[in-house]
């Protein structure tokens, strides 16, 4: 009977606010770039370590590209100076395992690979000024390089 019930507010939405009703969401990321600094480790009092750095992704495109169509296939004219635009994410590991693991073996300019979650959060600085962060919750971490000048290449 239980079972029935949740079915039936899962399938059926009210436009009215006392109605349950359950959905999914999902809150998933994942970048692939290089880490900006050597990973920190910070413990704040009463609460567990996270290890902290940052990581690049580049985006990069040619200015005055143009697309051409012939028949069933799309053509991309290179035309035009190369642009890239590099992002910087905080990343932030907290599972204990993992969190150990990349701060002893991460170091900046290592390729690495971050799944977890987007996390928005507001702070006050030393300044007193109120600051918002966004933060990368990490919940896996692949190496894929140590970063020396030949895995640049």
């Amino acid at each position: 009977p239980f079972l029935q019930v949740l079915r039936e507010f899962v399938r059926h939405s009210s436009d009215t606010v006392t109605s349950l009703v359950l959905e999914r969401s999902m809150n998933r990321v994942q970048l692939l770039g290089r880490v900006g600094q050597d990973p920190i480790m910070r413990q704040v009092e009463g609460k567990n370590p996270v290890t902290i750095f940052s990581l690049a992704t580049n985006e990069m495109w040619r200015t005055g590209d143009s697309e051409e169509s012939q028949g069933a296939l799309l053509f991309l004219c290179t035309l035009g100076d190369i642009s890239q635009k590099t992002t910087w994410h905080r990343i932030s590991v907290f599972r204990p395992g993992l969190r150990d693991v990349t701060y002893q073996y991460v170091r900046k300019g290592s390729r690495i690979f971050v799944e977890g979650k987007i996390d928005y959060g507001e702070y006050t600085d030393k300044n007193n000024v109120r600051r918002q962060a966004t933060t990368i919750i990490a919940d896996n971490v692949i190496f894929l390089s140590d970063g020396s000048v030949r895995d640049k290449v």
